[in-house]
C-alpha cells in the first residue's frame, strides 16, 4: 500500500493550490481519505475526509467553503483543492486512507487511519 501526496508549495495568501494524494494498493471504493495538516510545533490535524463510495465529505468548519475534494477514478487519485488560502493553511499536508470506507464523526482522529502518505509543504506567506 502507498499513499502519495504531492502538490505542495508557496503561495500567497488568497492564493489557490491543488494537492494530490496517489493512492496504490488500496481500493477507493473501500477506503475513505482523509486529509490532515501538521503546523510546526502542534499536532497532526485533521481538516477533511472524502468517501467515494460513501459519497460524503465531512470537513472542519475552517475550511467549509474554501477546501473541497474530488477524485480522478482513472488513476486513484484524491485531489484537495485548496482556494482563498490563509497564513495559518501553512504545514506539512498528509493524506490517509480509512478502511472504514465512510467519512464517520470521529474522521479528524489519526487513529482512523490505516495507511499514510509522506505529506508534502505547503507555505501561505506574502
Amino acid at each position: 500500500v502507498q499513499l502519495q501526496a504531492s502538490g505542495g508549495g508557496l503561495v500567497q495568501p488568497g492564493g489557490s493550490l491543488r494537492l494530490s494524494c496517489a493512492a496504490s494498493g488500496i481500493n477507493l471504493d473501500v477506503y475513505a481519505i482523509g486529509w490532515f495538516r501538521q503546523a510546526p510545533g502542534k499536532e497532526r490535524e485533521g481538516i477533511l475526509c472524502f468517501s467515494k463510495s460513501g459519497r460524503n465529505t465531512l470537513s472542519v468548519d475552517s475550511v467549509k467553503g474554501r477546501f473541497t475534494a474530488s477524485v480522478n477514478n482513472a488513476n486513484d487519485t484524491v485531489y484537495l483543492q485548496m482556494n482563498n488560502l490563509k497564513p495559518e493553511d501553512s504545514g506539512v499536508y498528509y493524506c490517509g486512507a480509512d478502511g472504514g470506507s465512510f467519512c464517520y464523526r470521529d474522521y479528524v482522529s489519526v487513529d482512523r487511519y490505516d495507511y499514510w502518505g509522506r505529506g508534502t509543504l505547503v507555505t501561505v506567506s506574502s
